[in-house]
């Protein structure tokens, strides 16, 4: 294998030293350059920005992905088909995989009963629901994970090669710095020895040879450590100019990151509007086949009928709206109460309504006039309106 020895053994020897400077500095036996106020306030932003940034990047991921275990076969597929250089395959998302088993099922069931008719609907809206929500990640994806990505993956790795390149520069500039100082230390030394005038008569006359000699050679590795002075500090100058021009960009990456914000935010915002729309649809459908779905569940009740929605048009209660029905007025009749029992818990919106607690029975009746949709709700002295939807009538 060839390799250059000599550079090799450069190299090895830099290392050395900057380890040597670093261990110094570490114990506090040797001086540091020290970075000026503003760069310092520099390289603290731009960490805080990437720290940041990092935990804003997975976090999103995480919303817009909640189970990334579930999903982990996918996302190697995805990997082998971007290395691959082909597109990746579409596949359903979970509204729109349980919309089609809905259906699928109102097809086992029969798709002209209650039943069946309603997991059709419900299987439409998960689907479209699912829809929507493919639209809102590849908006959010493209928008707003991809400039954060690319700018961690990107500029940050730019900025932490400089940075680290920068530290090398100060490290050998803090060592020609030591360098210069022994070697000026010493040359003063020698100089002083050579001023003693020698004795000739000694029988060893070379001392004073010999020190003028280490004199002279002294001032020959001050020139050269100032020489490798000057070079460092050029260099260290340099590097330190570069950096502060990429650490200054964070200004521009913060005014990049707050427009892809907007675009995040505006996406949520379509996508939920778009869900809350589809989901009032679904409930308008299924409030507007109430009657098909439960038939006859109060026909123990001569005076209400839930097909009819109301009373006998004859019967003059029967024009008495809802808002204007006055829950506390109402007696309950002598026959057509129930029994029932409440699936969900549910928070009245007026003192109007009664409040329930799943699980809990309570006594309903019908009243002429009330919308189809409620009934009235007894539980001891406590009266007031409850959804139909909300209940389980007993027998």
């Amino acid at each position: 294998m060839d390799f250059n020895v000599k550079k090799l053994a450069s190299d090895a020897g830099i290392f050395f030293t900057r380890a040597i400077q670093f261990t110094g500095e570490k114990f506090g036996q040797v001086e540091k350059t020290e970075l000026d106020a503003h760069f310092e306030n520099l390289l603290s932003r731009a960490d805080s920005t990437k720290n940041w940034t990092e935990k804003i990047f997975r976090q999103t991921e995480v919303l817009l992905q909640p189970n990334p275990i579930d999903n982990t076969g996918s996302r190697i597929e995805e990997f082998l088909y971007e290395k691959l250089d082909r597109t990746v395959p579409s596949r359903p998302n979970n509204e729109e995989l349980l919309g089609h088993y809905m259906q699928d099922a109102a097809k086992d069931f029969g798709p002209g009963t209650p039943y069946g008719s309603t997991l059709i609907k419900v299987g439409d809206c998960e689907r479209r629901l699912g829809s929507v929500q493919r639209e809102f990640l590849q908006t959010s994806a493209i928008g707003f994970l991809t400039p954060l990505r690319n700018f961690l993956e990107g500029d940050w790795r730019t900025i932490s090669k400089e940075r680290r390149l920068l530290e090398n520069r100060r490290l050998d500039l803090d060592s020609c710095k030591a360098r210069l100082k022994k070697s000026k230390l010493a040359e003063s030394k020698a100089a002083c020895e050579g001023e003693a005038v020698p004795d000739f008569q000694e029988t060893r006359p070379r001392n004073y040879v010999l020190s003028a000699s280490a004199s002279a050679l002294w001032s020959e590795e001050v020139d050269k450590a100032e020489h490798e002075l000057r070079v460092a500090q050029t260099e260290f100058d340099r590097q330190a100019e570069v950096t502060r021009l990429l650490l200054e960009g964070i200004s521009s990456t913060h005014v990049n990151h707050l427009r892809c914000l907007h675009e995040f935010v505006e996406a949520q915002t379509a996508y939920y509007k778009q869900c809350h729309l589809h989901m009032q649809d679904l409930q308008k459908e299924l409030d507007s086949s109430n009657g098909d779905v439960f038939p006859n569940a109060f026909a123990g009740n001569p005076g209400h009928s839930m097909a009819s929605g109301g009373s006998s048009p004859l019967d003059p209660a029967s024009a008495v709206e809802t808002d204007t029905l006055k829950i506390e007025e109402v007696q309950a009749p002598a026959t057509g109460t129930r029994k029932a029992k409440v699936l969900y818990d549910y928070d009245a919106a007026d003192t109007s309504e009664l409040s329930l607690l799943a699980d809990e029975l309570i006594t309903v009746y019908t009243v002429p006039g009330m919308d189809s949709d409620w009934l009235v709700g007894e539980r001891g002295n406590q009266k007031g309106k409850v959804p139909v939807t909300y209940l389980e009538l007993l027998s």
